[in-house]
């Protein structure tokens, strides 16, 4: 099969989010050739005639979508998926709408909560209803992924919450809101689609190691981007959760399985869980075609799965044919 990998257009000094996203296009690219594909790698342009450009040079019979951000935004993303359905051309991982609707992170819980799925409780400008004073919160995005703005300060009592939202407003841009800083473990789910259902890989849990025991337990930018900083090391991937919980195991697999079919996921995804002081997992982040660099969780659950990097990034580009 002849594939354009096309991803992000991120400059000539991108900061270490957005750099990945070319080493992520460049390793689906060398993975794809060993599966007998034939692959060529382009930036994302706002204009289609360029972008038809690139598909039409390429011969490609299906685009595989790594646009992760549009001119820096990554509410932006969803205009990749909507000009590729405007050409008329196959593409990987989650449709326009889906992703859009998943880049605004309030109404996403809106929609999970409407149909009963588990979300941690929050509060958003401008009336910032249900804020409590005497409950920890989290300041998050309410559009942009890759723990932006995360990190030590993002979790504050109620009454500072409006502060630290105006402030990250003014340094990042963009709307912020306050979620319900659950105290619990972490688990992410990757899904992967097989023909044509959801199927949930090997589930890992996030671990604080050595972490000071007044520290807000959250995967921040450090950890995630910054693979020299001590963040980095001490947060730590371990599977086993069906093997040593498997009714917490099963429960998260379905909670899963219920967010993709609910919010009309494609491909793959990844789905992020807390577990409350009842026990209960609850729905902290939905992550339509999450990180897929060869060292990033989604790959390690896949071969948690005894799936290889390039058996997983085909079966992606497969479910794009099928779906």
């Amino acid at each position: 099969m002849r594939v354009l990998v096309l991803h992000s257009d991120v400059g000539e000094t991108p900061p270490p989010d957005e750099a990945e996203t070319v080493v992520t296009a460049q390793a689906i690219a060398e993975a794809l050739a060993s599966r007998g594909h034939e692959t060529a790698l382009a930036p994302f342009h706002s204009d289609p005639t360029v972008v038809r450009g690139h598909i039409a040079a390429a011969r490609a019979e299906t685009v595989f979508n790594m646009v992760e951000s549009v001119y820096g935004y990554g509410n932006l993303a969803p205009a990749a998926p909507a000009m590729l359905e405007i050409l008329g051309v196959p593409y990987t991982g989650c449709g326009a709408a889906a992703l859009a609707l998943t880049c605004d992170k309030p109404l996403t819980k809106r929609i999970l909560r409407a149909a009963g799925l588990p979300t941690a409780d929050w509060a958003e400008p401008p009336h910032w209803n249900g804020l409590g004073d005497d409950h920890r919160y989290i300041v998050k995005s309410a559009t942009e992924d890759a723990s932006l703005g995360l990190d030590d300060g993002a979790v504050v009592q109620g009454p500072a919450v409006r502060a630290r939202a105006a402030e990250c407003a003014v340094r990042h841009g963009g709307r912020w809101f306050a979620e319900a800083y659950l105290e619990g473990r972490e688990f992410n789910v990757a899904v992967l689609e097989r023909e044509g259902a959801p199927h949930v890989l090997p589930i890992p849990e996030m671990r604080f190691e050595s972490w000071s025991p007044d520290r807000p337990r959250i995967v921040g930018y450090a950890a995630k981007w910054d693979e020299a900083s001590p963040d980095s090391a001490q947060t730590v991937r371990v599977f086993g959760t069906e093997r040593n919980e498997p009714a917490l195991g099963r429960s998260l697999g379905e909670l899963a399985r219920q967010t993709w079919n609910l919010l009309g996921l494609r491909g793959f995804a990844r789905i992020d869980f807390r577990i409350d002081a009842r026990g209960a997992p609850m729905i902290l982040e939905v992550n339509p075609n999450p990180c897929l660099e060869p060292q990033s969780g989604f790959a390690a659950a896949a071969a948690e799965a005894k799936l290889s990097y390039a058996e997983c990034v085909d079966l992606i580009l497969r479910a794009a044919q099928t779906g």
